[in-house]
């Protein structure tokens, strides 16, 4: 009976130590995110694009320029304006919106230089300032273009915006727009002279293009009419009637009657008789 308890006693205290050993083992970490796990060991080409993207990509929840900008708002900035602008334009408000998107689009490519949602920024950037006739964003718009090509070659933006180059792009914006010439003074009848005809004003000249450089058509605005502005005038001050009276403020010679105002009554003598003794 001994020996069966000591085995027993035994076999317990064995299970109970394998059993504290076993429990106090550490488990393995539970994979919490599917990137950490395909940059730990990427296998195939997909697996290694996936994780360079995700290593270089901006946070959806971060804002560039003064405007708080995400890469999602620098987007429909882009394309809102894009279809406000329609053929062409000029429109200061439009011109201001797009400044600011581009600020952040700047920011942003700055700080993320390998972001892969940029070729798509990049694009929709150039589409409504290419429609922009000003120099500034058609300047801004082929720097857009060299940036693309250049920094994303295979992305599916960077081989559409390369085949767009190959066909030619050239920028278009108005020049300075002059004042309308000053017709000439109307002459009576028979001081009348034909008139020489009126000097063409000369197109602006069109920039030569350097080697590697876009072209250029400046378009000319019609002139702008200038007018005078008026002269200030005094108002005449009102003064009443009869004012000043004669006699008065000069002086009269002695023994001289006051000169009587003009509108007043003067007593007449009557010949009707006095009741007075």
């Amino acid at each position: 009976m001994k020996r069966v308890f000591a085995s027993l006693s035994a076999a317990a205290l064995a299970a109970g130590f394998f059993g504290g050993a076993r429990a106090a083992a550490p488990k393995p970490a539970p994979q919490r995110n599917g990137p950490a796990s395909t940059c730990a060991n990427p296998q195939s080409k997909y697996e290694r694009a996936q994780c360079a993207s995700f290593t270089h990509s901006a946070p959806g929840d971060e804002y560039f320029g003064r405007m708080k900008l995400s890469y999602l708002g620098i987007n429909n900035t882009f394309r809102d304006e894009a279809v406000r602008a329609g053929a062409y334009t000029t429109d200061p408000g439009i011109i201001s919106r797009v400044q600011f998107a581009d600020e952040a689009l700047r920011a942003w490519s700055s700080k993320y230089p390998g972001d892969p949602q940029l070729p798509r920024s990049f694009f929709l950037g150039v589409q409504v300032m290419r429609k922009i006739y000003t120099q500034p964003m058609q300047d801004r718009a082929w720097q857009i273009m060299q940036q693309l090509t250049k920094n994303f070659p295979s992305s599916y933006f960077g081989k559409l915006m390369a085949k767009s180059l190959k066909i030619g792009f050239t920028e278009q914006y108005f020049a300075e727009p002059v004042p309308c010439p000053t017709p000439a003074p109307t002459l009576p009848p028979r001081a009348r002279r034909t008139p020489p005809p009126p000097t063409p004003t000369p197109p602006p000249p069109t920039p030569t293009p350097a080697p590697g450089q876009p072209k250029v058509v400046v378009l000319i605005p019609p002139c702008v009419v200038v007018t005078p502005s008026p002269s200030p005038t005094v108002a005449p001050t009102a003064t009443p009637a009869n004012w000043p009276l004669p006699g008065f403020g000069t002086a009269r010679p002695a023994g001289s009657p006051a000169p009587v105002p003009s509108g007043t009554l003067t007593p007449q003598p009557t010949t009707r008789p006095s009741r007075r003794p």
